[in-house]
């Protein structure tokens, strides 16, 4: 049974929160440890994966039911591991700004690849707004800009945008593993499992390490786990289910609006007009391609 659209705008408005607290509990996290290396950044995103899989682990003890989708899930875990990979590593390269804006791109790629690999033709409404939406997220990434441009833009560049196709291909195949069976808790479970396996190999690979930390960095890790993983990105994968994963990506866009507020109600960071400006064109264009996807 599907279910009512106000359910699923209210689960993804739930996960669009917790995602927003992501850049947050990163920005305290770096405070609390001193370290900016890149080793400290796959630490936390390797620790965030492994803590959520370790939170679903008890599920293990119950056989999956929908075996056709075992294999889709899989893949869907390792461009999770990819999407963390490349867009962290991208942030050495380039400016936050830039990396966020190209990585936020996914809704083209994945109405793209749904067109090729499942014929989901979008209607030109929904492409109208995925462009306004997009354009939007640029004026966000851009008036949110820090500074310097990065050791080599165009390498920094490149991986945000492999960040954001590895994303696209998460949230399809992610959708096809439950269409194949799998319940969302299976889907997570098994996902986000194969996603901690593949990371937690890396900070190793750039001379890092799990200990030595402050304790308190450990416990932002443990939030990253429980709000933007479990909450966030498993309200995301629910709503792919039952809406066009283009919509559900549409929707992560708000991402860069709710961090901006609670950056301002907890950190005190008042964003500049241009990110205001951004937001109300992100909004206009998610509206357009929610019109456009009804159709």
């Amino acid at each position: 049974m599907r279910p009512s659209g106000l359910s699923i705008a209210l689960v993804l408005l739930l996960g669009v929160l917790a995602i927003s607290f992501g850049s947050i509990l990163v920005r305290l996290a770096l405070a609390a440890s001193g370290d900016q290396s890149l080793a400290f950044s796959l630490v936390m995103s390797a620790g965030r994966m492994a803590l959520a899989a370790l939170l679903l682990a008890p599920g293990w003890a119950r056989p999956l039911g929908g075996h056709g989708g075992i294999p889709w899930a899989v893949g869907a875990g390792a461009f999770l591991a990819l999407h963390f990979a490349f867009w962290i590593t991208s942030l050495s390269y380039t400016s936050v700004a830039a990396s966020t804006a190209l990585v936020t791109t996914n809704p083209v790629w994945v109405t793209l690849f749904g067109w090729l690999l499942f014929r989901e033709a979008p209607s030109r409404l929904t492409l109208l707004g995925v462009g306004i939406a997009l354009l939007g997220g640029l004026l966000i990434g851009l008036g949110s800009a820090e500074g310097g441009v990065g050791a080599n833009p165009l390498l920094g560049n490149l991986l945000a945008l492999l960040g954001a196709v590895a994303a696209s291909f998460y949230f399809l195949l992610g959708r096809e593993a439950q269409r194949r069976g799998l319940s969302i808790l299976e889907y997570v479970r098994l996902a986000y499992t194969v996603a901690a396996l593949v990371l937690l190999p890396l900070p190793h690979l750039f001379g890092g390490g799990y200990g030595g930390y402050p304790l308190e960095v450990y416990g932002y890790i443990l939030l990253m786990a429980l709000l933007p993983q479990l909450l966030g990105h498993t309200s995301f994968n629910w709503a792919t289910r039952h809406i066009p994963p283009v919509l559900v990506t549409l929707a992560i866009l708000f991402e860069p609006v709710g961090a901006s507020l609670l950056a301002f109600l907890l950190l005190g960071e008042l964003p500049g007009v241009r990110v205001l400006l951004g937001a109300l064109v992100l909004l206009l264009g998610v509206g357009l391609a929610v019109v456009g996807g009804r159709r």
